[in-house]
């Protein structure tokens, strides 16, 4: 089975956040790296070579298939900010309607605009996202 290429690296994450384009992207990643961190108690860290991402939980999927990933964690994209591990979580669909502007993937949350989001929705779907993973941690 090949390696996963998301996986934690050194490279500092100020420096991966002042590479980023558009400079408004920059902000926003620096706003969501201080917040990710207030809410998790956890250190940003780069995932691969462009995630940021808070802690740590391990993925088992009935193929067989397993990893480690981010237990919560982002990535400022070019056209929107993809945010990771924060609609799983039972409870989370409710938050999300108050949220603010936003669509959805499999399991990623796509903002096009940091501030048109409602901060403190944000911050609880943080703090779910990340207890849901850590808890799914520790039942593996």
């Amino acid at each position: 089975m090949a390696d996963a290429v998301t996986r934690p690296t050194d490279v500092p994450v100020e420096a991966f956040l002042a590479t980023v384009e558009p400079p408004r992207r920059v902000a926003e990643g620096e706003r969501l790296a201080e917040l990710m961190a207030s809410v998790t108690g956890e250190p940003p860290v780069m995932w691969g070579p462009s995630i940021v991402g808070f802690g740590s939980t391990h993925y088992r999927y009935d193929s067989g298939r397993e990893g480690d990933m981010p237990c919560v964690g982002f990535s400022p994209r070019k056209a929107k900010l993809s945010l990771y591990g924060l609609t799983d979580a039972a409870g989370s669909d409710a938050l999300l309607a108050s949220l603010g502007p936003h669509t959805r993937g499999a399991s990623c949350l796509y903002v096009t605009r940091l501030d048109a989001v409602d901060e403190d929705v944000l911050r609880q779907l943080v703090a779910l996202g990340y207890e849901h993973h850590r808890e799914m941690d520790a039942s593996a």
